[in-house]
């Protein structure tokens, strides 16, 4: 909506400026004392012209009777101007303003949108003088979404906080009312227990989604060695997987190294170790490797567990979406784990890729650009010796 600072003074200025137009035309028409052959200089009206056809907005301005005296292509594309004549909403306001005299907004979003078309267009109308208007329209679609996607994660959040802190109240209710009897406040003591550290990880999950998701920016990268990244998720998830019979197996070092901020790569892999052991059967094994493909890093993270329909492969990342809600919260699980990693895989110039088939199990791979070798000539020799420079200390 800016550029109406920009435009509607400069078409003033054009209309009055009879003392600027002559300033102008004797320099265009001046003899140059460049080249011979130098192009002239574009007239006032010429360079409006430019801004008008160029701006990101749509721009229109119509008669006192309703006809399109100019509008530029964005116009059309917003749904302003089709077929020479102007939208019946914008004609509207137009109508208004002219009475008035006041600026006014209108939206002017499709009622049927069809394919990329946007889906939501907001535009000003404003009085030109002269029975003419100007209508500038803005593609807001993005913000719409936005503001969507955010009033669903508030719900989200709402719902996922409001069962474990419904939880603890009842229960520490039951502990009241059974002071007397020590077994049964030990029982619901340890229950309470259980709640208030799940309610303790969403909020701490929250926390780190949105700084992932956020304007603040990472911290300064460093050169990460993948087998530390590995060996500390590992340790992490070394009480659950001993808790539930699970065994984790795990490849030979591989020297690799990344850039990148070690405390979310590890948080990252961490979270899809515990989601395999989560989702694997009792004595199942869960196994963790590293390679090198295309001067791309992949760890990888498998397990032989209920794997994912096809149909779900596509929104396990989504916050808070679950494949077995059932089996998520007797875990702990808060159903923010995937998403973190997508976002910790996006923020370091990587992705995270899902194979699964149900009944047989998922692979999680986490892609990272490798850190190039120092040296180019001693990586082209340990690739002509048959030797894999990223594998040359492991």
């Amino acid at each position: 909506m800016d550029v109406l600072a920009v435009v509607v003074p400069a078409l003033v200025a054009l209309a009055v400026g009879l003392g600027g137009g002559v300033w102008w035309q004797r320099r265009r028409t001046a003899p140059s004392r460049t080249a011979p052959d130098a192009r002239r200089s574009p007239t006032l009206a010429e360079l409006l012209q430019r801004v008008f056809r160029n701006t990101g907005s749509g721009l229109a301005v119509l008669s006192g009777g309703g006809e399109v005296v100019l509008h530029n292509r964005r116009a059309a594309e917003l749904g302003v101007v089709r077929a020479g004549r102007p939208d019946p909403r914008a004609w509207a306001a137009c109508q208004k303003v002219l009475a008035e005299n006041l600026a006014t907004e209108v939206d002017l979003a499709p009622l049927a949108a069809h394919g990329r078309q946007p889906s939501a267009v907001l535009a000003v109308v404003r009085p030109l003088g002269d029975g003419f208007t100007l209508v500038e329209a803005a593609d807001q679609s993005d913000l719409v979404r936005l503001e969507a996607t955010r009033r669903d994660f508030v719900a989200n959040v709402s719902h996922e906080l409001k069962t474990p802190v419904g939880a603890v109240g009842l229960l520490a209710e039951a502990v009241l009312d059974s002071a007397d009897d020590p077994v049964t406040v030990h029982r619901f003591a340890g229950k309470i227990l259980s709640e208030s550290t799940r309610l303790g990880a969403l909020v701490t999950e929250l926390i780190a989604l949105s700084r992932l998701t956020g304007a603040e920016g990472l911290p300064d990268l460093s050169t990460v060695e993948v087998d530390e990244v590995v060996a500390e998720a590992l340790a992490r998830c070394r009480l659950t997987a001993e808790s539930t019979g699970v065994e984790i197996t795990v490849d030979e070092p591989s020297g690799l190294e990344v850039d990148g901020d070690r405390t979310l790569l590890v948080t990252a892999l961490t979270n899809l170790v515990e989601n395999a052991i989560a989702y694997s059967p009792p004595e199942a094994p869960v196994s963790v490797s590293r390679s090198l493909v295309d001067g791309v890093v992949e760890i990888a993270v498998t397990d032989r567990g209920i794997g994912i329909a096809p149909e779900h492969q596509v929104r396990v990342f989504e916050r808070f979406f679950r494949v077995d809600p059932a089996r998520s919260r007797a875990t702990g699980g808060t159903g923010l784990g995937l998403a973190i990693v997508k976002h910790v895989l996006a923020n370091h110039g990587g992705e995270v890729r899902l194979w699964s088939r149900p009944g047989t199990g998922s692979t999680f791979t986490m892609c990272l650009p490798a850190t190039a070798p120092a040296d180019p000539a001693e990586a082209t020799r340990d690739v002509s010796e048959g030797r894999d420079p990223a594998r040359a200390g492991g």
